[in-house]
């Protein structure tokens, strides 16, 4: 079984790496490096490639699912233990790896922590290698498969609001919906457990390579942080095929949290133009108020750096007056799951956020 070695330096890069990758989401860096400290103390997280597994194993996903900025956000070590604990006494099969549903700074360790405590390896294919703001967009398309049950576990809470756990059958949608407002009850977020599905299916439909992927990234981050983020943007671009889109200082955040998803903008401003920035969780667009150029859209990668620490920053971690850079890398630069490319899944982001997505993503003349 080929395995990456698990240990303080991978966790840095994995963090640093996910956390750019999630572009703007996929859980905070504190979090990130707390769990990943943790879980290499306790034991040896294995991190196995998906080639080394038999077609027909069974992975189960694990998730974060919730509001990044809810003030009662509280997610233990043990609720991402229990969760997958509730969804493996309902099995009447093994699981024989866990997949991770995106790359962020928390998402692409996740799992790691219950490697170290059960054994079973973490599988190198996350459900997709950039964050998402829904449940279909890291289902794989197990939504679109005629009478799939999904089955979901979730565990959070304990803090300011009460702890919750719990597991749900139904359509992945349904399932999805109900996960998303125990997450609301428990305080904005919840450590979830989902949808086992066969090696063979997660090949074809996930994102392979997306945690090296991220971990490479981050080694790049680390290695040039000494210099400044713009220095880390460009090293960061060079990988992945981008480019350094703005740099400025921050004039405005505008952040709601609505339906248990963080909503909102963020404005970049020079002295000569202004870059404006929807998210969703995640950086969905960034248009330039000079040119009138539509820069990046979702799933492109738009991520923000902190101008002196080259650290990337969460859409809930910037903040007014924050001097950054604004790095952008197009979807083929990145490991993607198929749902990035559904139009219906991206019509969604359209009818939240009220900005053009399916034009940009599949009329190449407007790119």
């Amino acid at each position: 079984m080929t395995e990456i070695r698990c240990d303080m330096s991978t966790v840095k890069a994995a963090v640093l790496g996910g956390c750019l990758l999630g572009g703007g989401g996929g859980g905070s860096k504190i979090q990130g490096f707390a769990l990943g400290e943790l879980a290499v103390q306790v034991g040896q997280p294995k991190i196995a490639s998906i080639s080394s597994l038999n077609s027909d194993d069974k992975l189960l996903t694990v998730a974060l699912v919730g509001s990044p900025a809810s003030p009662g956000a509280f997610v233990k070590p043990i609720h991402y233990s229990r969760s997958v604990e509730l969804v493996m006494g309902e099995l009447k099969y093994d699981i024989a790896g866990l997949i991770t549903n995106e790359n962020g700074a928390v998402a692409t360790i996740n799992g790691w922590f219950q490697s170290a405590i059960t054994g079973i390896p973490v599988v190198d294919a996350p459900c997709n290698g950039r964050a998402h703001p829904t449940g279909a967009m890291g289902s794989m398309g197990l939504d679109c498969l005629e009478d799939y049950m999904s089955i979901q576990s979730f565990a959070g809470g304990g803090g300011s609001h009460p702890y919750a756990e719990g597991v749900v059958r139904s359509t992945l949608n349904v399932a999805s919906g109900l996960v998303r407002q125990a997450s609301i009850g428990a305080g904005g977020f919840v450590a979830v457990a989902r949808n086992p599905v066969e090696a063979s299916y997660v090949k074809q439909h996930g994102a392979p390579g997306a945690i090296s992927q991220a971990i490479q990234v981050g080694q790049v981050i680390v290695d040039n942080m000494a210099d400044g983020g713009t220095k880390v943007a460009e090293a960061c671009a060079e990988l992945l095929g981008g480019r350094v889109a703005f740099v400025g200082n921050v004039e405005k955040v505008r952040l709601d949290i609505d339906g248990g998803f963080d909503v909102g903008e963020v404005i970049v401003k020079d002295s000569e133009s202004s870059l404006n920035m929807t998210f969703w969780n995640e950086y969905m667009t960034a248009d330039n108020s000079r040119s009138q150029e539509r820069v990046a859209t979702f799933p492109d990668l738009i991520a923000t750096l902190d101008y002196e620490s080259g650290e990337p920053l969460t859409t809930a971690e910037i903040r007014k007056g924050q001097k950054v850079v604004v790095l952008v890398v197009p979807k083929e630069g990145l490991r993607l799951s198929s749902t990035m490319y559904r139009k219906d899944l991206l019509e969604k982001v359209e009818s939240v956020l009220g900005e053009a997505i399916v034009d940009y993503v599949f009329d190449t003349s407007r790119r």
